[in-house]
C-alpha cells in the first residue's frame, strides 16, 4: 500500500471537486447497482499518466453539458478492496491505473485504460469523455 501522505493529496484532487470515494468492495456494489449513469475513477499515483487523468476527467466533469449522475473514486494500491471489487467490473479489460470507466445501469458502457491515458494531454482526456457523456447521459 502506498503511504497515506502521498496518496491524501491526489484523492482530494477528486473528492473536493464532488467526487464520493468506494473504499469497500459493498461501496462498489451498491454504487453500482443505482440507476442512471456512474463515472468510476480508478486513481493513482503514476504520474506519466494520473497526472493528466486526474485533471481531464476534472475538465469533463465540470465543462460538459450532459454529466453522469454519480461520480465515484476509487485509489490503486491504497483502497485495495474497493479497486479489487471495481475490476471485476471492468472485465474483459485487464487490471489499470489510472483508468476511467463509464456505467449505465451497471453495465460498463465506455472504458479508458492506462495506454489510453499516457502521452495524452487533460484536454484529449476531457475530450473523450465528453463524447462518452453525450453518448449515454441523457
Amino acid at each position: 500500500m502506498y503511504p497515506e501522505e502521498i496518496v491524501i493529496p491526489m484523492k482530494e484532487e477528486l473528492t473536493e471537486n464532488g467526487f464520493k470515494e468506494m473504499l469497500t468492495a459493498s461501496d462498489v456494489e451498491n454504487t453500482l447497482k443505482e440507476k442512471g449513469t456512474t463515472l468510476v475513477v480508478i486513481n493513482s499515483v503514476c504520474g506519466c499518466s494520473a497526472g493528466t487523468a486526474r485533471p481531464g476527467v476534472l475538465m469533463a466533469v465540470h465543462n460538459a453539458t450532459n454529466k453522469p449522475d454519480h461520480i465515484m473514486t476509487s485509489f490503486a494500491g491504497f483502497d485495495v478492496e474497493a479497486v479489487n471489487a471495481v475490476r471485476q467490473h471492468l472485465m474483459p479489460y485487464p487490471p489499470s491505473s489510472p483508468a476511467i470507466a463509464l456505467f449505465k445501469d451497471g453495465q460498463l458502457v465506455h472504458m479508458i485504460e492506462r495506454h489510453m491515458i499516457e502521452g495524452r494531454s487533460a484536454q484529449m482526456i476531457a475530450d473523450n469523455l465528453t463524447g462518452a457523456f453525450n453518448t449515454f447521459c441523457n
